[in-house]
């Protein structure tokens, strides 16, 4: 039976990015090696990163001054990279769900933080807009995209300070204007490549200014001046990484994977919306085209159950909600075809008739 894979990370891939990994395991550029194995200062290697952080600039049109790296210890070490580099006096922040709030918390432990809008008292339903950025703050940092609430902000903002985005869940998604970030990071387990890599995309010109000594290894400029090979990267999720842009290149760019991602999110907000037994939990003008989050309404909940069930007998997988939210969540990662999300909402309206 075919499977459907609405997981939320580790995710979906493609099945170019999977085929052609599994032929660099066997057989890496010819080498008769492994990618598995290959030294990461080989030219093979060396080949690879060079055409992934091309290929990044390339898609996202990222302008001269900037750098793209691929680092270990996933998004939540940039939780404290970022503050450790930039924060000097005080930062201000948006709180619009989980990894928010935890990257907060990281962030005091370097300087004041302001939070300059929450959504915390209404569940993360929506979110928080038309705030204010304080102009002393040396940074405003944002979550663009929320896993566990289905939130998500689809715009790039104009602000009067350094703005540094998480992008984990929705990077490739949509077009963004780089220029109008000073930094943006993400884990690559949704939309780029296996667990294990983070993306960091950095303005040079905003390192440099803290006064506090910053370890070898957390300070962003040891990893510009070594281009991402101070020490051993994560070389087969950067291996994939290469194998995901490329797929993404030739499917037409990320305008095309936009419009891709909006018919998905259409087709199942749109079966959400006239259902009588679902109903979405977030807010409409907040709604994520990465995380589509859904509950059975109260007179049918005691079915979320056999729901699962009856999904998972479609080859429905991954779409139980998260603990904190209850009921059900798909994850419309840019690989997960439109066919999918046909094959739920089918079965969501099958179940419906059936109950």
């Amino acid at each position: 039976m075919k499977k459907h894979n609405f997981y939320a990370g580790p995710s979906i891939l493609s099945q170019y990015a999977i085929d052609k990994t599994i032929d660099g395991i066997r057989d890496f550029a010819g080498t008769g090696l492994s990618v598995l194995e290959i030294s990461h200062r080989s030219k093979e290697f060396q080949a690879v990163m060079d055409e992934a952080q091309a290929l990044f600039k390339e898609l996202l049109d990222i302008p001269e001054g900037y750098e793209v790296l691929f680092l270990g210890g996933g998004a939540s070490t940039q939780f404290c990279m970022v503050p450790y580099n930039l924060l000097k006096t005080k930062a201000a922040y948006v709180d619009s769900g989980t990894w928010a709030s935890k990257a907060i918390k990281e962030a005091k432990l370097f300087g004041e933080v302001e939070v300059v809008a929450s959504s915390k008292e209404d569940n993360y339903i929506y979110y928080p807009k038309n705030f204010t950025v304080p102009a002393d703050a040396d940074y405003l940092h944002i979550t663009t995209n929320n896993t566990i609430y289905g939130t998500e902000l689809r715009e790039d903002l104009d602000v009067n300070v350094p703005l540094v985005a998480d992008m984990s869940s929705d990077i490739f998604s949509r077009p963004v204007d780089v220029s109008k970030y000073a930094l943006i990071y993400g884990g690559a387990q949704k939309n780029l490549a296996p667990a294990g890599v983070t993306f960091i995309i950095i303005k040079k010109d905003i390192l440099g200014k803290v006064d506090r000594a910053i370890p070898t290894m957390l300070n962003y400029q040891t990893h510009i001046d070594k281009g991402s090979m101070f020490n051993t990267p994560p070389v087969l999720p950067i291996f994939t990484a290469l194998q995901t842009l490329r797929w993404l290149k030739d499917l037409g760019g990320v305008k095309e994977m936009q419009r891709i991602n909006e018919e998905k999110g259409a087709c199942l907000y749109d079966a959400i919306d006239s259902s009588r037994m679902f109903v979405g939990t977030t807010k409409e003008d907040s709604r994520s085209l990465m995380n589509v989050c859904f509950v059975m309404k109260p007179e049918y909940k005691e079915l979320e159950k056999d729901f699962l069930e009856f999904a998972t007998s479609k080859g429905i997988v991954g779409i139980k909600g998260h603990r904190s939210v209850g009921g059900f969540r798909a994850s419309l990662y840019n690989a997960l075809p439109l066919e999918s999300v046909k094959v739920l909402v089918e079965a969501m309206k099958e179940f419906e008739n059936n109950h």
